[in-house]
């Protein structure tokens, strides 16, 4: 019996780390390059800049690492790529909103603030490895569940946090630049 196709060889787990300053640059650039992939269409390239620059700029991350209340996680690139192709940001302590703190059930919670790949690595496991990673990390914390904003028009998100085991409980406001977007609250226990 013949075999015309060679069994595929597995991917390899990537290397998921806590941030350090000297990833900045190549955050902020990831950070950049990932963000508008996650707009809705009504979002208009000047509304995602205005995000990029106020909330995923190299200050903004030199400050997200200095902050005790937040974990920045990156998945590294292989060696012949990027040095960075995901990361994920965790924020503890009382959602600020009122919409999410009126939507989630079970406290203490952390945020899954960010959780981006670069496109060129969607569907290597990146994102999976990143997902284990923080779960984990809010576990480290002591948070009885996780909860995360993701737009409602992005339903490839959903599905993906869904297999993770997201469910929706609410519903909140983002803005990005001038734009009031809105926003599913899912949540998860730990």
């Amino acid at each position: 019996m013949s075999h015309d196709a060679s069994p595929r060889s597995p991917q390899p787990v990537p290397l998921v780390r806590r941030a350090t300053p000297q990833d900045v640059p190549d955050l902020a650039a990831l950070a950049a390059l990932t963000f508008p992939l996650a707009c809705p269409p009504g979002s208009t390239p000047a509304d995602q800049q205005e995000f990029v620059t106020r909330v995923l700029s190299p200050a903004a991350f030199e400050t997200y690492l200095a902050d005790p209340a937040r974990t920045v996680l990156v998945a590294q690139g292989p060696a012949d790529g990027p040095a960075l192709v995901g990361y994920t940001m965790l924020v503890g302590g009382e959602p600020a909103d009122p919409d999410v703190r009126a939507a989630l059930t079970v406290t203490p919670t952390v945020e899954l603030s960010k959780c981006y790949v670069d496109p060129a690595a969607h569907g290597s496991g990146v994102a999976d490895a990143l997902m284990a990673a923080s779960l984990a990390d809010g576990r480290a914390r002591g948070a009885a569940a996780m909860w995360l904003g993701v737009n409602q028009l992005n339903e490839r998100a959903q599905r993906f946090y869904g297999r993770h085991g997201f469910v929706r409980v609410g519903t909140k406001r983002f803005r990005v630049g001038a734009r009031l977007e809105h926003d599913f609250v899912l949540e998860r226990a730990l």
